[in-house]
């Protein structure tokens, strides 16, 4: 089954869909997607590292998990059916922290142009890994996220993480259940 993603214009309304496998490249047409932030019940936040074998951003350390919405598919839907795919993980919360985001990074000549409302997500398990999206995780202090001791992050989660300081979404989720 070809994934589609969902094609928008520039006020995010629907103006089409196209394979995910051949829409990332030079000029990657503007879609909708989404980014998750996995807290667990400590408090603790997940980092990801995506598979080695990706088409995009290979290797790169970064939220917790990411995907696009299928056409007729919601935001939280989407990430619930992803959060389950790549993590092995259901969310037990799901606040929208931030609906509007959006962003464009470039690596080896394949962009990202993405509108991505951000989730933070509580779950009470521990990840199962699929290896063909996530390399490797960790449970990490979230002040040490926001203060640059991690890895490397991908260029939409330095961003994102920006946006995502002191927001009372996110201290909700990293103050222990």
């Amino acid at each position: 089954m070809t994934e589609l993603i969902v094609l928008v214009d520039e006020d995010g309304a629907t103006v089409g869909t196209a394979p995910k496998a051949s829409s990332h490249h030079d000029r990657t047409p503007l879609h909708l997607a989404f980014s998750a932030y996995v807290f667990d019940p400590r408090g603790r936040f997940l980092l990801t590292q995506r598979a080695l074998s990706k088409q995009t951003w290979p290797g790169v350390w970064t939220n917790s998990c990411c995907g696009h919405p299928m056409p007729a598919e919601s935001n939280e839907q989407a990430l619930h059916r992803r959060l389950d795919f790549e993590l092995g993980l259901s969310a037990d919360e799901v606040i929208e922290l931030l609906p509007d985001f959006r962003y464009r990074a470039e690596l080896d000549g394949v962009v990202e142009n993405e509108i991505c409302p951000v989730f933070g997500v509580r779950v009470s398990g521990e990840p199962t890994l699929r290896p063909s999206e996530v390399e490797q995780s960790r449970w990490l202090d979230w002040d040490d996220v926001v203060s640059g001791r991690t890895p490397q992050l991908s260029p939409w989660c330095v961003l994102q993480l920006r946006a995502l300081v002191g927001h009372p979404g996110i201290e909700r989720l990293r103050t222990p259940a």
